[in-house]
């Protein structure tokens, strides 16, 4: 009897083309959301849009949502391929719209179009890696996404000024539209032969691996009926969520206590539309897989939401220019990438969950290091190592997490657990970063130290409250 090879590395010849395509595409998405934030200032003189400046990163992210949820019913349906080359469409229109736009209206109907894309190619990417690489491979891949972030947060803001300053703005879309097709191109004749197959390369059933009581997800977990795969009813809730999420976002506009209120009924709005997009019991932090849906919301709201605010308080209390202070987030993505990389190393020897704790408790007290420092002026070198530490822990958890949801799916609900993680990721973030904005205008804005103690303390509350969640994503059985 034959029995199969498996691919003991990412670059093995039937794997290399996947690999580098959708690495490619990842990072372009990565650059691109990091580029835009340079060039955006730029956009807004030139299209008079100061009105529209905000709208232009929450309804993206708010489009992110309805993006991830019809992925993941698609692909659950008719497997991830024709998702994906759909998805990377959408991102493509995006680009152009948004680089040939002449109007600021225009400009963040490009932004909703490049929303949807990103969340979508997301998601079909992670039906991909389920599909077609086996599960030894799935920490290293999942790691390699990570750090598909890290050389974008580190040339995609100077990259993206150079070219506003010396070409245009339009360039920083435009440029790399002609990227993704390359990326498309490249990983398209691998990922064709996985079109309704439910095993992995390899031969070995697709989710065939998960731990004892996650091959068979009991009816806690699973996906409800009334949204399953080509449900109208799931995407209109994922637009109820974005409509919600962008409604927090916009309500920092509102004069109090206005914003409060608004803030308020739309977080409740949100959390009821997202429990039917979610396995049962995620709100709640169920063991298994609920838990780890919920342990990536969390760890990615305590993160993003501190990261939004130390940039400024740097700058303005420390008096350090924009691309000095941009420094420090470059030592925290150089981290997440390590901390992916070690994590990959270690591979199946250590289980998921310990890892996951270890990353999470990083993620604690790296935000605890900023919320000292916003209340005593510890000074840059404190808040660099601060965030050097949070960093780590990012990368750490994060494909963890990514590797956990798969080990806890089976073919028919791949695409709806990793939408799931997508959906709580972005609903997640942008709610705390609403919110930590709604404090920091209460605390006095950037006039006051306290504002900046008051956004930090919501991240550093979120970050304490993922520290007893990350026990709980192990299976029921392997915590007796």
């Amino acid at each position: 009897m034959n029995l199969p090879v498996r691919p003991a590395s990412l670059m093995a010849p039937h794997l290399r083309a996947t690999t580098i395509g959708s690495f490619a595409l990842v990072f372009l998405g990565a650059f691109e959301a990091l580029a835009v934030t340079t060039v955006m200032p730029a956009v807004s003189v030139d299209l008079d849009g100061d009105a529209y400046y905000a709208l232009a990163f929450s309804g993206t992210l708010a489009a992110s949502v309805v993006g991830v949820v019809v992925a993941g019913r698609w692909s659950d349906r008719r497997g991830p391929v024709a998702p994906l080359l759909a998805a990377t469409a959408v991102f493509l229109v995006g680009l152009i719209v948004a680089g040939s736009a002449s109007t600021i209206e225009v400009f963040v109907v490009g932004r909703l179009l490049q929303g949807f894309g990103s969340g979508a190619i997301n998601v079909a990417l992670y039906v991909v890696v389920a599909r077609l690489y086996p599960p030894a491979l799935h920490p290293r891949i999942f790691g390699a996404f990570a750090a598909a972030w890290v050389l974008p947060s580190m040339i995609g803001p100077p990259v993206a000024g150079w070219v506003a300053e010396w070409i245009s703005w339009h360039w920083v879309f435009l440029g790399v539209a002609v990227l993704v097709l390359v990326a498309t191109a490249l990983m398209l004749p691998a990922v064709r032969q996985i079109t309704g197959s439910t095993t992995t390369a390899d031969g070995v059933e697709a989710g065939s691996t998960a731990p004892v009581d996650a091959a068979h997800p009991s009816t806690e977990t699973a996906a409800p009926e009334q949204t399953g795969p080509g449900s109208f009813v799931s995407i209109g809730l994922s637009l109820v969520v974005a409509a919600a999420v962008l409604a927090i976002s916009l309500a920092q506009q509102l004069p109090s206590p206005l914003d409060w209120a608004v803030a308020i009924v739309a977080l409740i709005v949100a959390g009821f539309a997202a429990r039917p997009l979610l396995p049962r019991r995620t709100l709640l932090a169920g063991r298994g897989l609920p838990a780890t849906v919920a342990l990536r919301g969390l760890v990615a709201a305590a993160f993003f939401a501190a990261e939004v605010y130390m940039p400024l308080m740097l700058h303005e209390r420390d008096g350090l220019a924009l691309s000095v202070s941009g420094l420090i987030l470059t030592v925290g993505a150089v981290s997440w990438a390590l901390g992916s990389h070690l994590q990959g190393r270690f591979g199946e020897r250590v289980g998921s969950t310990p890892i996951a704790r270890v990353g999470t408790a990083l993620i604690a007290l790296g935000i605890v290091v900023q919320l000292l420092d916003a209340l005593l002026g510890l000074g840059p070198i404190v808040a660099g190592v601060g965030w050097l530490v949070a960093g780590a822990g990012m990368g750490t958890v994060f494909p963890r997490l990514s590797t956990l949801a798969l080990a806890y799916s089976t073919p028919r609900n791949q695409g709806f657990n990793s939408a799931a993680l997508s959906i709580f990721d972005a609903g997640s973030s942008a709610t705390s970063i609403a919110i930590a904005g709604l404090l920091f205008g209460l605390a006095g804005g950037t006039g006051s130290p306290f504002a900046y103690a008051a956004a930090f303390a919501l991240s550093t509350v979120v970050a304490v409250l993922a520290q007893p969640v990350a026990a709980r994503t192990a299976a029921q059985t392997a915590a007796r």
